[in-house]
């Protein structure tokens, strides 16, 4: 009998000893998984710009029918001065790295002034002369945008882009002074009313986008503009005489500097928590 208690009491003891060396032992942690990555997410926006435009155009040429032969321009400047840009739009950002956008914008009076000298002949008598023009010219212009942002690097993103639209070209107060040197000089005005062309035009842009909260984007961007080309009215010299006849603006373009601003609708959904680990 005594034997039975001592191996009973044995046992007890190693059954006690087992759990207070378990009770010691860390707690195993929960399994922990990585978690999923951020989905990517779109929506809606508005945009602003304002900028200044920097344009040129190749030639400017008159469309003479008469007997007067077309005058061949040898020596041509022409430049436009600085002018404004206004533009508004809405645009939808399917993903973080593309989007697209339908801009509309006026681009303001830009003061030209062109000299020409040029060969011509009148009744077969060959003779040289001088043309000195100014003129004031504007646009409206709706384009299609679309874009691809490069990565986000401290709130900072670059991106590039490309557009197709229309630009309404408008020439307004032309004049054109010139001295002929026929067997003997002479001097010409002549003056054309506003006329306005639409034409195809297209963009390329590049910039820098500056996040400034989930709803608040800050753009500094550079547009190569192709606008097309623009006319004058018929033009009429200073006895009110009209030649049937315009002066045309070939292959306007121009270097824009823009800083717009963007106002998200839809925020990015927020990263998901991270997994807690409870420690033993």
């Amino acid at each position: 009998m005594r034997s039975v208690m001592s191996l009973i009491a044995a046992g007890a003891a190693s059954l006690f000893s087992t759990l207070a060396i378990a009770a010691d032992m860390p707690i195993m942690p929960p399994p922990v998984y990585a978690p999923p990555p951020a989905a990517d997410f779109g929506g809606w926006y508005l945009r602003g710009d304002i900028g200044f435009s920097n344009q040129k155009v190749k030639d400017v040429h008159y469309s003479r029918e008469s007997a007067y032969t077309p005058m061949t321009s040898f020596e041509q400047t022409s430049g436009f001065d600085t002018a404004g840009i206004y533009g508004v739009g809405v645009g939808y950002r399917f993903n973080s790295w593309f989007r697209a956008d339908v801009t509309g914008q006026y681009r303001g009076n830009s003061n030209f002034k062109g000299t020409d000298r040029f060969n011509a002949t009148a009744g077969g008598v060959p003779y040289s002369g001088i043309d000195n023009y100014t003129a004031s010219k504007s646009e409206w212009v709706v384009m299609a945008n679309a874009y691809v942002d490069l990565g986000t690097w401290w709130c900072v993103t670059p991106f590039i882009g490309a557009g197709v639209g229309g630009s309404r070209v408008t020439i307004s107060n032309f004049t054109d002074t010139g001295i002929n040197n026929l067997p003997f000089t002479t001097t010409s005005f002549a003056t054309a009313p506003t006329s306005s062309k639409w034409n195809f035009a297209w963009a390329a842009h590049a910039g820098l986008a500056y996040n400034v909260n989930p709803n608040l984007v800050l753009e500094l961007a550079y547009s190569y503009v192709d606008l097309g080309q623009g006319q004058t009215g018929v033009l009429s010299t200073y006895t009110g005489t009209t030649t049937g006849n315009n002066f045309k603006f070939k292959d306007i373009t121009s270097h824009d500097l823009k800083l717009g601003v963007r106002w998200n609708f839809d925020n990015p959904p927020p990263p998901p928590m991270p997994a807690l680990i409870r420690k033993g």
